[in-house]
């Protein structure tokens, strides 16, 4: 049974990995989250649905448990998943972003090496890209140029760099860097989902709108040079974001490092994401124009073919509809 441990699995897209691998077995699974972000609840869901495992609330940014639990635990694997992840709070507040995600980072696999960790997957970001001068047919390829444009995507760059030049230093360790897109839905099971306070996600926030959680919601920016004028994003429900993860362990047995976008490689504009919201909720909430957020490029869509030829990686749930549904149905939950 292969030891793994997962940082930031109290959290959305973590908890859901976690639930892949309770499901597919052979694996002892420590988890590490401070609860930042994350929650017990889903922890707890998690093992009542799915099996059991070690779960244990600690930072990241304490070096020296870190250090002392690799080193006591010996996994074979990690991913991680702990990060801080807000693109107009990384403008306004850096330092947060460069010490949790990039220096916390760089000790975790700093720890991974000298406990003897084989396969590190890695939470990365389309953020890298930051505003692509044109974006082929086809998506935004991992041979794009990389120039973020917000700390955010900075602090993550940094962090696949220090993945990068680790995995040469030594070569028993090996990587891989899931580039996400605009991950969304809740579990199609209903077990779990994104339970976020405050959330800025479109589409949690539009659920959250439609079930009358907000008086309404703001659409920032209506001036992008899009057909509506709107943002266009790439959104990939968060299972099929989940198998990413398992197949990325997978491809690492036979395979060196790499690095891969994770996305459906299509788009749709916030004003076609709150449209699809209206018509599955029924409810025709109120979206208000607002100026542009900070940090916010106009287009993001991911060409995915690199991962689907490379792995055996195939989406399931390409479907805005069901998207939609699925986080729509996770916040009723919610609400109970």
């Amino acid at each position: 049974m292969k030891k793994i441990l997962i940082t930031g699995g109290a959290g959305y897209i973590g908890s859901h990995v976690i639930k892949e691998l309770l499901k597919k077995g052979g694996y002892d699974i420590t988890v590490v989250d401070n609860l930042s972000t994350g929650f017990l609840d889903t922890i707890q869901r998690l093992q009542d649905r799915w099996g059991d495992f070690r779960f244990i609330q600690m930072d990241l940014g304490d070096w020296e448990k870190v250090d002392e639990l690799m080193q006591k635990e010996r996994f074979d694997e990690v991913i991680h998943f702990a990060a801080a992840l807000v693109v107009p709070e990384s403008v306004e507040n850096p330092l947060k972003y460069y010490l949790n995600n990039t220096a916390n980072t760089a000790n975790l696999i700093k720890a991974s090496v000298e406990s003897g960790v084989k396969k590190f997957i890695f939470s990365s970001t389309a953020a890298v890209y930051g505003e692509p001068e044109s974006i082929p047919s086809t998506g935004i390829s991992e041979e794009a140029p990389t120039a973020p444009i917000n700390p955010y995507g900075h602090s993550k760059l940094m962090s696949e760099q220090v993945l990068k030049d680790t995995a040469k230093a030594y070569p028993g360790f090996k990587y891989v860097a899931l580039r996400y897109f605009n991950v969304a839905g809740a579990d199609v099971e209903g077990t779990i989902g994104q339970s976020t306070k405050d959330a800025t996600h479109l589409i949690k926030v539009a659920a959250e709108t439609a079930l009358g959680k907000r008086e309404k919601m703001y659409i920032f920016g209506d001036d992008y040079p899009t057909p509506d004028g709107t943002c266009i994003r790439d959104y990939i429900h968060v299972d099929d974001l989940a198998l990413a993860h398992i197949e990325a362990l997978d491809y690492l047995e036979e395979h060196e490092s790499d690095l891969f976008n994770v996305g459906y490689g299509r788009g749709y504009s916030v004003k076609e994401v709150i449209d699809t919201m209206r018509r599955v909720s029924g409810n025709d909430f109120k979206a208000q124009i607002a100026p542009r957020r900070a940090g916010d490029p106009a287009i993001l869509i991911a060409d995915s073919s690199k991962l689907r030829s490379s792995t055996k990686w195939q989406p399931h749930y390409d479907d805005l509809e069901l998207i939609c549904k699925t986080a729509l149905e996770w916040e009723r939950q919610l609400s109970k």
